[in-house]
């Protein structure tokens, strides 16, 4: 009887915001996946890494799911979790000093092998220009230029003042310029 008299007394409104706003955790990976996974890779993880990383991503966000309060979007604070994981994947990496493996589709069927190699290449010098940016920039680069996230969403997601965003994501456009001239100018 004091259970039904209990389960009958109204939650407060920020629990029952709360309760009906929380996604699950099958429902975030189903819907953000590929997100996690394209911003670890555009922030710097190694490619033969990126799966692990976005494992760990989700990893944190099972642990983590019941202290999500929806103060941000879901996605917001993906990317929070995952810039922290990535930035944790590249300091191992430097320490380490390790090597990409040969990629395991080389001998797959689909593009030609010249236009595998022209991808490759092409993704490889998006990273090197990416690489050049500083962290703070790189990661408003990404967010807004290539998840096409706004700038209050990218303000949320990094816990930045919008200004901040507005003057990070200026620098980080003429910084990228200046890395691809440079890139252009190294290339056969």
């Amino acid at each position: 009887m004091v259970a039904l008299a209990l389960m009958m007394v109204p939650l407060p409104r920020s629990m029952e915001a709360r309760a009906t706003t929380t996604p699950t955790f099958d429902a975030l990976y189903e819907e953000h996946f590929d997100f996690v996974w394209r911003s670890l890779r555009r922030l710097g993880v190694a490619e033969s890494q990126v799966d692990d990383a976005a494992q760990e991503v989700f990893v944190v966000v099972h642990r983590r799911l019941a202290d999500f309060e929806g103060r941000s979007t879901a996605k917001t604070w993906l990317f929070g979790i995952a810039l922290r994981v990535a930035s944790d994947f590249r300091r191992w990496n430097r320490r380490k000093n390790q090597f990409d493996a040969l990629p395991e589709d080389a001998a797959a069927s689909g593009p030609s092998p010249d236009e595998l190699a022209s991808r490759r290449e092409a993704a490889r010098a998006l990273d090197r220009c990416l690489d050049e940016l500083p962290d703070e920039r790189r990661a408003v680069f990404v967010l807004m230029e290539l998840e096409e996230l706004s700038a209050p969403e990218v303000s949320e997601a990094l816990g930045v003042p919008l200004n901040t965003v507005y003057s990070r994501l200026r620098l980080a456009r003429a910084d990228f310029e200046r890395a691809v001239a440079k890139h252009r100018r190294s290339a056969p």
